[in-house]
């Protein structure tokens, strides 16, 4: 099978490789949709963590069943499913949090993902695709992790919510804190992205902090009080150091985006709020289930963040473009 590999950063490299081999317990997919996400960008970049190369990206996918003895499923059927593979046994997965599994082991990053022709994955990681779209269940997953933070934040109805990068995951944030009620800020240095969650009717409050003083702005905004949930979908150091200035008191901060730097704040700054400061990981069944959802009741249309569409065999040549904003890439869909 035809499989693209990124070998170093900075390098993709078509390769022949042998196709999986069915086994009890798994699924052969046939891969026919991958989503790029910025785990993509960040580890051809090279400023991915928990990332070693050689390695197979793509983890957005929707696909066909080639061969399976999962319960429910059958040959043939278009799904998408769950890329964070866990152990089962340890305190998280125990707890209902197998999204943050001790051994966590996430398709396209820690083993090789689905920019391939086909994909061996774990039966239990199968979601129906339903009367959904192809594209439509290649993008559950970034929505999944969106939806997954917005939970974890227990959005009260009415209050701001701050969500800082209007990339991919940001919006999905900015989505699903709009269905539980928030009202949201969208924050971002590219007034492109900006314009484009206006246009979208994605939010209509929005703030570039590179323009005036950003806390003065949102101070406004909010009547005073600052937001009481932020979100920092950048995994920037720098924005995320300073949105700790933007918490209201009683604030909670939800980190979604992932950096490799040690996190500073002041500590009186933020006791003083009472502040809870917490991380968000992947996501869960559940949180699939909610966005596939709110796909059906159309309170979410996921064709809007579909910028660019590239054939399979031009994800190589086409690859570097993306990493420069001015493309205006929100989310590139390949067809396979």
């Amino acid at each position: 099978m035809k499989s693209l590999i990124c070998t170093t950063p900075g390098q993709f490299d078509y390769q022949d490789l042998p196709e999986p081999s069915f086994s009890k317990g798994n699924t052969i997919l046939k891969i026919k949709r991958i989503g790029i996400c910025g785990t993509d960008l960040h580890a051809y970049e090279g400023t991915q963590p928990y990332f070693n190369y050689p390695r197979i990206l793509g983890h957005e996918l929707a696909a066909e069943i080639a061969e399976t003895d999962a319960p429910g499923f059958s040959k043939g059927e278009q799904v998408t499913f769950i890329p964070y593979f866990n152990c089962g046994t340890c305190i998280a997965c125990t707890s209902g949090r197998p999204n943050c599994c001790e051994t966590l082991k996430v398709s396209g990053v820690h083993i090789d993902g689905g920019m391939a022709e086909y994909l061996s994955v774990p039966s239990y990681s199968l979601v129906h695709g339903n009367d959904h779209t192809l594209e439509e269940l290649a993008l559950v997953e970034p929505l999944a992790i969106g939806a997954h933070a917005v939970r974890r934040a227990q959005i009260r109805k009415g209050e701001f919510a701050l969500v800082i990068g209007a990339g991919p995951i940001g919006l999905g944030i900015m989505e699903f804190a709009r269905i539980a009620g928030a009202k949201v800020i969208a924050m971002d240095i590219n007034d492109q992205r900006l314009a484009f969650c206006k246009e979208k009717n994605i939010v209509a409050l929005t703030v570039n902090p590179s323009e005036g003083n950003p806390a003065e702005t949102i101070k406004d905004i909010t009547g005073g009080s600052m937001p009481t949930v932020v979100f920092d979908a950048t995994g920037s150091l720098f924005a995320i150091n300073k949105a700790f200035s933007y918490m209201a008191h009683s604030a909670r901060y939800i980190l979604v985006g992932l950096q490799k730097g040690d996190i500073t704040f002041s500590h009186p700054e933020f006791h003083k709020r009472e502040g809870t400061l917490m991380s968000s990981r992947n996501a869960t069944r559940e949180d699939f289930e909610h966005v596939l959802a709110c796909m059906k009741s159309k309170l979410i249309d996921p064709g809007t963040y579909i910028t660019h569409r590239v054939a399979f065999d031009k994800v190589k040549k086409t690859f570097d473009s993306w990493l420069d904003p001015k493309t205006g890439v929100i989310k590139a869909m390949v067809e396979i």
